[in-house]
Order: structure tokens, then C-alpha cells, then sequence
């Protein structure tokens, strides 16, 4: 049986300075029809640096969506027509200076694919050199150091909730040998 939905009209609810809401109308498999709330947004990526004694690079911001800060791993949006990987390493460089001689593609992740159209990209960076970092104007964040053991507790202890950073940090730990 599919469960496929079939696309019959949209109207455009607002235009944000990053997301589009549209109000779609589908038909469902059942013949039924349903409406669908779609968030467009451009995609982005996450990067995890990890140095050559494991430790990982990450950033703790003030999130105004969720009212706190959280730790994350670096990340950001990307521009039209931008090519993940050049936005990982824009990214990692603007977030923490750092730039890295190599990167591994962890996979792409949907993070709320109920009603958003974003993909996230993730890649692992190692072989690391510190610069001076350049956030946009409005990022007020702080680089932390935290070895990626102690991340990957704070994952399966609960301490970290940015979906993004849990993937990153789990996928990366894999890769290195760790799991």
C-alpha cells in the first residue's frame, strides 16, 4: 500500500527573512483530502571538530525559540546555491576561527519532517588549526572545549538536546572508533 500524498493546491502564508509558511492542500492514498503546514526553509549544516586528543569544539548560544542556551556543535544556514561543504567550513571558521584540513560527510538529517522542508548536513572535521573567529554580528556565542567522550555521556545522559549535535556527536564517535 502507499501512503503517498498527492500535492493539489498551496497558499503562501508568510515570507520570513529565512522560512516561508505555505498551507497546502493534499489527497491522500485513501482518496481523502488533508491539509499540510510546510515550512520552507534553505537547509544548513553542522560540523564536528574534533582535535587529535578527541576534543570537540563546540558553541553555546542563547536560543530565543527554545528560551535557553544550548551546547552545540558548530553550524549554520546555507545560501542559495551554496554547496554544503563550503558552508560547513565557512561555518566552522566564522563560529570558532578553526579551519581543518579534513572533512568526513556524516549523512543528511530532516529535523522536523512533519512540517519542515530543511535539511541538515553534517560532516566531521579533523586535522584542526585554530584562527581567530568572526560571527556574524548577530551571534553572541562562546567556544567550548569538551572532549567527545564527555559529549557523547551528555548525549545518553540527557544534557544535550539540540537534535543536530546529538546526531553529529553519535555519528562522529562511530566514525572515530569509539562505539
Amino acid at each position: 500500500m502507499s501512503y503517498k500524498e498527492t500535492f493539489i493546491h498551496t497558499e503562501n502564508k508568510h515570507d520570513g527573512l529565512i522560512v516561508t509558511v505555505m498551507l497546502d492542500s493534499v489527497r491522500l492514498s485513501n482518496g481523502s483530502t488533508a491539509k499540510r503546514e510546510i515550512v520552507e526553509h534553505p537547509g544548513g549544516v553542522t560540523v564536528i571538530p574534533v582535535d587529535e586528543d578527541g576534543n570537540v569544539y563546540c558553541v553555546r548560544q542563547y536560543r530565543y525559540a527554545m528560551g535557553e542556551e544550548l551546547l552545540e556543535t558548530p553550524a549554520g544556514k546555507l545560501e542559495r546555491g551554496e554547496d554544503p561543504l563550503d558552508c560547513a567550513k565557512r561555518e566552522l571558521s566564522e563560529e570558532t576561527g578553526i579551519t581543518a584540513k579534513n572533512y568526513t560527510y556524516l549523512g543528511k538529517m530532516y529535523p522536523s519532517p512533519g512540517f519542515c522542508r530543511e535539511t541538515l548536513y553534517a560532516y566531521l572535521a579533523t586535522g584542526l588549526e585554530q584562527g581567530e573567529s568572526h560571527p556574524d554580528t548577530d551571534e553572541l556565542l562562546n567556544v567550548e572545549k569538551i572532549h567527545i567522550d564527555k559529549l557523547y555521556r551528555m548525549v545518553m545522559d540527557g544534557e544535550l538536546a539540540d537534535a543536530k549535535t546529538i546526531i553529529a556527536v553519535m555519528k562522529a564517535k562511530v566514525v572515530l572508533g569509539g562505539v
